[in-house]
């Protein structure tokens, strides 16, 4: 019968839409399973595992149906077909989240949980436009058209065997009876509905009980007596070594040293771990990115969504505050956005000397290529240490100096990739690989090319840092944030599983250590070596999370090691060989594969203990007391009118929309109100160079040409290339009558900035208003303009 005829739906049409539901969750659980299986990720589509899935999908189908059959009547028996149609959207929109979250398992191979809450929208922005943004937007909108159109098939084609379907009465009682069986399936996140995995993920995460009990206030702090386990391998010298931290994106154990079982693609860093102390069983304490800087630089604990997402820091201790309190110079590269997981604000907090990335490299360098929709992560990797090789270093003063790669991140497309991609033929062809590796490889060939270029440009950095001032009085550390995300992990702890390489010109011996330590213990042991050897000021007590760097050649396990695996989910804990992991209690072997074990419910509880402190402690200010702090963290204030003001004009939440009401407020002459939101966006994104450029010009409005002089320098120091800032300074040196320092600027702008011709006519007026002043431009140092304009060349 023409359901277009019915006066009003019933359980019938209720009943095939549910069907149909099912039918579409059923197509993406096998699109999944083959675009898994095409990878290489499994051996066979059609598995338990893929019975398991359906029988989780039917768990869903059916809780999605006895939810949503009271709204179905309900609207029904007010009008006819209203029931019908709110059904229909609501289910298609779950289908079309759970295509979405089908899609970001399937590449990468974790599923959206409780961490989607610790991501902002701006840095979701740029991941996607990174990924593909254009591509996968296309992709998304046909992916919808096929789905809704599916769906809508499937419906009409069940009006055919719905007969069949009649006998099953009352339909209520069999969808819970289904629901129920689909509890007592066991469940992972390949096999699970990756909608109810979200809901399911969200919900603890916000419900989670994480209150503090103890009467203890700073439950961290301890005496510094970290056992100095690295001095008899290094001859030091009476100068303080310079520190030099290499952190490579997606750098896992996998991929390096001996038996990595995607061996050959790092040839330099293999042979570096046979001329170093090198830990084979190393861990990064997080997933992803975000919480390598705390961890590996300052054994910080969490909070909920990683230390750096923090709405504001608690006092703390890291490498970089107590080597800059005894004489160091701190710096750190990278090639993309600082901005990006609040990179600026962690190191803003800590006053690091000098910050390189994405906006500070100049006309020399260029970008990694584009991806499809035409966007870029910023410079690769061998770009990154060539322009830091090219900056100045001081003789006289030790430095700590830490690099960020960037290179081997989706979209791996590194420069020169089809001879890269052309070398991994070649070790593939010479290599003893066993076939399910082999396919892995094959279908991942950009990822392998991009792991052959950052170990090349890896191999030239250190060559190169051979002419820099002090080299022989040189420590490099080497790690990976975590361990490549798209390539398939042997089990749960594979993510966390990274190598750690320490090198120097100054190492007595080499040594391989099988024993497990993790990137909280590298920062006590380094000030435990420096300690040692030279009078540092340090703390009377610390809160470091890590202890001394286990030196067990042999495989061992002792210490208590959390581990966050993405923001807001910390559901891995490591107690000795024991690991609690989604619930379950795994043993760990000389391997760092794990096994069933039992008897670690104990291990849960240290967890839950841990969970507790590490939320205390980072939201009440707890780490260590104001007493130890070397930097205290200088909130910028704002009064209570102020702040009710800021808060009815913008969130704090995209540094963009800030600029952008700030500089509407400017263009209303609302000076005042401008630079106020401009303070407030800078406090929340330090790296934000518009919003100063805007200070800069909001200033010089006002008539305080001296301060935004002082701005607009401070600009184009962090950013050589970029041709606002000049723009806004060449304004204001006309409008303040500096004649000479705008022909100076000119030869400035020249020498650094790509896009001069975009601002010729103020070229043009600066060196027209110098031969009315009769200021000729060869009377113009080079070293002048460096010194005034405050640029880095």
């Amino acid at each position: 019968m023409n359901t277009s005829t019915i006066d009003r739906y019933t359980l019938k049409q209720y009943t095939r839409l549910m069907i149909s539901f099912f039918g579409c969750l059923l197509v993406l659980t096998l699109f999944q399973y083959g675009v898994l299986y095409y990878k290489g990720v499994l051996d066979s589509i059609f598995s338990i595992s893929l019975l398991k899935a359906i029988v989780h999908h039917i768990g869903f189908t059916a809780i999605t149906g006895i939810i949503m059959v009271f709204p179905f009547n309900f609207w029904e028996n007010l009008r006819s077909k209203y029931g019908f149609n709110i059904v229909f959207v609501l289910l298609s929109f779950i289908l079309i989240i759970e295509a979405m979250l089908t899609g970001y398992y399937c590449s990468t191979l974790v599923p959206l949980g409780s961490d989607l809450l610790g991501y902002s929208y701006s840095d979701m922005k740029i991941t996607i436009a990174n990924s593909g943004g254009f591509m996968l937007s296309v992709y998304l909108f046909i992916g919808v058209v096929i789905l809704i159109s599916l769906f809508l098939g499937l419906y009409r084609v069940t009006s055919k065997v719905y007969h069949r379907i009649s006998r099953m009465y009352p339909f209520t009682i069999v969808l819970f009876s289904l629901f129920l069986a689909s509890l007592f399936t066991d469940g992972k996140p390949i096999n699970q509905n990756k909608t109810q995995y979200l809901v399911v993920n969200l919900y603890n995460s916000s419900t989670e009980d994480n209150s503090y009990t103890s009467t203890e206030e700073y439950p961290l702090v301890k005496k510094p007596n970290i056992e100095n386990v690295l001095g008899e391998y290094f001859t030091l010298k009476e100068q303080k070594p310079n520190i030099v931290f290499i952190m490579v994106e997606g750098l896992g154990r996998d991929f390096v040293g001996e038996g990595a079982e995607y061996g050959g693609f790092t040839p330099y860093l293999d042979s570096l771990t046979t001329k170093s102390l090198y830990w084979e069983n190393f861990l990064s304490n997080t997933g992803r990115t975000f919480g390598v800087l705390p961890s590996l630089l300052g054994s910080l604990p969490f909070g909920k969504s990683g230390f750096m997402e923090l709405e504001e820091f608690p006092n703390k201790l890291t490498l970089f505050s107590v080597l800059k309190n005894n004489g160091y110079h701190t710096s750190f590269y990278q090639g993309t956005n600082s901005s990006f997981d609040k990179v600026d604000r962690f190191l803003n907090s800590e006053n690091v000397d000098f910050v390189l990335d994405k906006s500070g490299f100049g006309v020399n360098y260029q970008q990694q290529a584009e991806d499809a929709a035409g966007s870029s992560w910023g410079y690769p990797d061998k770009e990154l240490f060539k322009k830091s090789i090219s900056l100045p270093r001081e003789e006289n003063q030790p430095r700590l100096e830490v690099y960020m790669t960037i290179s081997t991140h989706e979209p791996f497309i590194p420069p020169s990739q089809e001879y890269y991609e052309r070398e991994v033929e070649t070790i593939l062809s010479k290599g003893n690989f066993d076939s399910r590796v082999e396919k892995v490889i094959e279908k991942n060939d950009n990822v392998f090319a991009t792991l052959l270029y950052t170990d090349e440009a890896i191999k030239w950095f250190m060559q190169a840092y051979k002419s820099q001032p002090n080299y022989e009085n040189t420590i490099f550390i080497i790690t990976g944030d975590h361990r490549l995300i798209p390539i398939p992990q042997r089990n749960n702890i594979s993510r966390f599983h990274v190598p750690l390489i320490m090198y120097s010109p100054m190492l007595k011996t080499t040594r391989k250590m099988s024993s497990v330590s993790s990137h909280f213990d590298v920062t006590p042991s380094i000030l435990a070596l420096l300690e040692n050897q030279y009078e540092l000021k340090m703390p009377k007590k610390v809160a470091w999370m890590g202890g001394a760097l286990d030196m067990q050649t042999a495989f061992r396990s002792t210490k208590n090691i959390p581990l966050m695996r993405n923001k807001n989910e910390l559901k891995e804990y490591i107690s000795e060989e024991k690991l609690y992991t989604d619930g379950d209690i795994m043993e760990i072997d000389e391997n760092m594969d794990i096994s069933s074990a039992f008897g670690g419910s104990s291990v849960e509880a240290t967890l839950e203990r841990f969970k507790s402190i590490n939320h205390y402690v980072t939201t009440e200010n707890k780490i260590i007391p104001d007493s130890l702090a070397i930097f205290t963290i200088q909130k910028e204030k704002f009064t209570d009118s102020e702040t009710v003001w800021l808060n009815s004009v913008y969130d704090g939440k995209d540094s963009d929309k800030g600029y952008f009401k700030a500089r509407e407020l400017a263009w209303n002459k609302k000076w005042d109100k401008a630079l106020l939101l401009c303070r407030y966006n800078l406090s929340e994104a330090p790296s934000h160079i518009d919003t100063k450029i805007l200070m800069g010009r909001v200033n010089s409005w006002k008539g305080n040409h001296d301060k935004a002089i002082e701005i607009l320098k401070e600009c184009i120091n962090i950013n050589p290339n970029y041709i606002d800032s000049y723009a806004a300074l060449f304004d204001v040196y006309f409008w303040s009558d500096k004649t000479k320092e705008a022909l100076e600027l000119t030869i400035a702008v020249e020498a650094n900035s790509a896009s001069a011709n975009e601002i010729s006519a103020k070229i043009s007026r600066a060196r027209s208003q110098a031969r009315k002043a009769n200021i000729k431009i060869n009377e113009v140092a080079t070293s002048s303009v460096n010194s005034k304009a405050g640029i880095v060349k």
